[in-house]
């Protein structure tokens, strides 16, 4: 079961309201892979680990959409997600297309 929980996370002058959708099962104490909805632009917000050396180099060595440039921009990252992670960002993306419908933003 899924249990969405407000959430408000506050930075230096900006304070979004987040819909907590899962953490990794099998994370113990520190750092998991975690998903939520934020509620006024309906983006998923993604917290994971950094993909090793590899598979970021596989994913910015080539361009993978006509007229895109190859590469990851410095501002940029690949995260990987676990699998065991699909039911909580499946959840989070219905609630990212309901939140954008109430606001009549096209996804």
């Amino acid at each position: 079961m899924v249990l969405q929980v407000p959430a408000t996370i506050s930075t230096r002058e900006i304070t979004m309201a987040l819909d907590f959708f899962g953490i990794d099962p099998t994370t113990e104490k520190d750092g998991s892979p975690t998903v939520w909805a934020e509620r006024e632009t309906a983006d998923l917000v993604f917290q994971g680990p950094m993909a090793e050396e590899e598979l970021t180099a596989e994913v910015g060595g080539r361009s993978w959409s006509p007229g895109h440039s190859a590469g990851i921009p410095a501002h940029e990252f690949v995260m990987r997600m676990p699998a065991r992670m699909v039911p909580f960002i499946r959840k989070a993306c219905d609630e990212a297309e309901r939140l954008a419908a109430t606001r009549g933003t096209e996804l």
